[in-house]
């Protein structure tokens, strides 16, 4: 589905599947760095199946969204608002993964009354990236890319024919995040993204204005944002807490255990 939103390029959303209806309780996904709408696909299905209307975002300069990508989880989260203007829909629940969570919070804080819900996957604040990292995603990205995966799965391969039959995780997630970068053309997306993540100093300010129930979704393996550099935003949040036996890419790691906790949170 595509969407046009004034001042931005045509936005593009995933829907699950179904045609999008308005009228039905809304689900938004939101990627995490130099990923896509991709990452959502079963989760997205599932709901989209079972009575919601379903918006897995491509971020701006991501994939099949146009337009540069913004600077900032304060811009993001007011081109996810207009969005759903777009696309006439009031209120939604937002469930965001890594700087996607970032953005649904802030998202959430800027309209405490237009979102349902707010589930945080893989989520930590301050979501700080080393040094090292970003001088890596600088100067030698596709070196970084590895990197990260190696960093975001907790083991080196799944069991067998999980979730899929020849499903290899951390080449399917490698190369997602090469065809992002490489769909994008005038910036460094990788250090852009990374950069717009540890950048965000507005997260107690915008978990004071949120008024939904949230849920954080966290893998107890993971190795990018840590459980243990969630706990305070639990606690200002009042959230309820989900761990699974994954990496950062938890959704993809332990995809029933996900789609649990997320239905869970949306009940």
């Amino acid at each position: 589905m595509e969407l046009q939103l004034a001042g931005h390029g045509p936005a593009y959303a995933y829907t699950g599947g179904k045609p999008f209806d308005a009228t039905l309780p809304c689900v938004v996904f939101i990627h995490g760095a130099l990923n896509d709408h991709s990452v959502w696909t079963l989760l997205a299905r599932w709901c989209a199946h079972h009575g919601h209307s379903v918006l897995a975002l491509d971020q701006p300069g991501h994939s099949r969204s146009a337009g540069a990508p913004l600077a900032s989880v304060e811009a993001l989260a007011d081109w996810v608002l207009a969005l759903l203007d777009s696309a006439g829909v009031a209120t939604a629940a937002l469930v965001g993964h890594s700087m996607g969570s970032l953005i649904a919070l802030e998202a959430a804080g800027r309209a405490p009354g237009r979102v349902t819900r707010l589930v945080m996957m893989g989520t930590a604040y301050p979501m700080k990236v080393s040094d090292a990292l970003l001088t890596t995603a600088r100067e030698t990205p596709m070196k970084a890319i590895d990197m990260v995966n190696a960093f975001s799965h907790a083991g080196l391969a799944a069991k067998p024919s999980y979730p899929g039959p020849g499903t290899w995780l951390h080449g399917s997630s490698r190369a997602l995040m090469r065809r992002v970068q490489a769909g994008q053309r005038e910036v460094n997306l990788f250090e852009h993204d990374f950069r717009v993540c540890d950048r965000y100093a507005h997260g107690t300010e915008a978990a004071g204005q949120v008024q939904c129930p949230v849920d954080l979704v966290l893998g107890a393996r993971d190795q990018m944002t840590s459980p243990k550099q969630a706990a305070d935003l639990a606690r200002a949040l009042n959230a309820r807490v989900s761990s699974v036996d994954a990496g950062h890419q938890l959704m993809a790691e332990a995809p029933d255990a996900v789609l649990a906790a997320l239905r869970r949170a949306l009940s």
